[in-house]
């Protein structure tokens, strides 16, 4: 899926270990605000992704919902985000099953704050969108680690063993 909203057609910013993490507060699948402060004292691993319900993006979904316990006790939250509004999140957690936070960002403020929204590549040729990235967020709300353009299939495994846990 693409979006042809040219308000942001230049290289989005790039986050790197020790910059702050964009503060957000984004409704989930239930409608009720989620916010990265409301974490605080924790690591957060928050990824974007383009689309609830299509094959990439419910694989990443399925595989960090099945790596969601082993993640908590190694003190890792998850939050996911994508612009989709909180009612196809919902069908999206319903139908998959999954067990882990999913917040929205209709107008993509957060996903360009993290730099997850601008030009990437499709089948080949430029578009803008969601760039699927992965960040870890240390306990005092600064970057740990940002991963751009990251592959849905094997992400989760690849995160968990840079992790120290697989």
């Amino acid at each position: 899926m693409t979006d042809t909203d040219s308000s942001t057609d230049t290289a989005p910013v790039r986050l790197a270990p020790g910059d702050p993490a964009p503060e957000f507060t984004l409704p989930d699948a239930d409608g009720a605000p989620v916010s990265l402060t409301d974490h605080r004292g924790r690591r957060v691993i928050v990824y974007c992704y383009p689309a609830a319900l299509t094959p990439g993006c419910t694989t990443q979904a399925v595989d960090f919902t099945a790596a969601a316990g082993e993640l908590a006790e190694a003190g890792l939250d998850i939050i996911g985000i994508s612009p989709d509004p909180p009612e196809k999140l919902l069908r999206f957690r319903e139908e998959e099953g999954l067990g882990i936070t999913l917040v929205s960002d209709v107008d993509k403020e957060v996903l360009r704050a993290y730099g997850a929204f601008g030009p990437k590549k499709l089948y080949g040729k430029e578009v803008i969108g969601v760039i699927r990235s992965t960040f870890i967020v240390d306990a005092e709300g600064r970057i740990e680690k940002a991963s751009y353009n990251v592959k849905a299939t094997g992400h989760v495994a690849k995160l968990r063993r840079e992790l120290g846990l697989g």
